[in-house]
């Protein structure tokens, strides 16, 4: 057990696909925190995050098992992808049903403190804002709507938006910076006010 703690990434995959169960926990234990904060990061929900999570790696292990992995020397990458398309799988789903699921969880969350501050005003106000936010988005240049959504949706770093995209920091940093100037001058152009109050 000690030894699979040196091992590389892609060296504990291949274990495991070979029959070690340990390598899978030394994986997941490797990577728990990046993956849990990223999943938290957007659904910010602890239960509905843990729930994700602990579909993520159902997922992982068995891509693993049909052979669905390519080393590219990035699993978190890999592990990452999974983790939005469920994260988005999620979203899509509670959008078409319109409801927020109440059989997933312990505690009932109709009864929670934090969903009886917001009355049905509130929560319609903060749709309406989010969905203008978006329709706004829109209507930027597509580089600009690109570091938005990778920035503000799927948590990336500066660094790892650079990569993604192929540019340079500055250039990642620059997108977002007119990004902003735009979406304030569409604010302004359109009068919206978005805010609660």
């Amino acid at each position: 057990m000690f030894r699979t703690k040196t091992l590389s990434d892609y060296e504990l995959v291949q274990n495991f696909i070979e029959g070690d169960q340990n390598s899978i926990e030394t994986l997941v234990h490797r990577h728990k925190n990046r993956i849990f904060s990223y999943i938290l990061l957007i659904v910010k929900n602890q239960e509905l995050a843990e729930d994700i999570f602990q579909d993520t790696f159902i997922k992982v292990i068995k891509s693993l098992k049909q052979g669905r992995y390519i080393e590219n020397g990035k699993f978190v990458s890999w592990v990452l992808r999974i983790a939005h398309n469920l994260i988005i799988d999620h979203f899509r789903k509670e959008k078409n049903n319109g409801t927020i699921s109440n059989d997933r969880s312990e505690i009932d969350i109709f009864n929670s403190q934090k969903f009886s501050e917001d009355n049905i005003e509130d929560i319609l106000v903060k749709d309406q804002i989010l969905s203008e936010v978006k329709d706004l988005i829109k209507g930027l240049p597509e580089d600009q709507q690109q570091v938005i959504y990778l920035r503000h949706y799927m948590g990336l770093s500066f660094k790892e938006i650079a990569d993604q995209t192929g540019v340079s920091i500055n250039t990642a940093l620059g997108r977002m910076r007119y990004a902003l100037i735009n979406l304030r001058k569409l604010i302004a152009k359109k009068n919206l006010c978005l805010t609660e109050n």
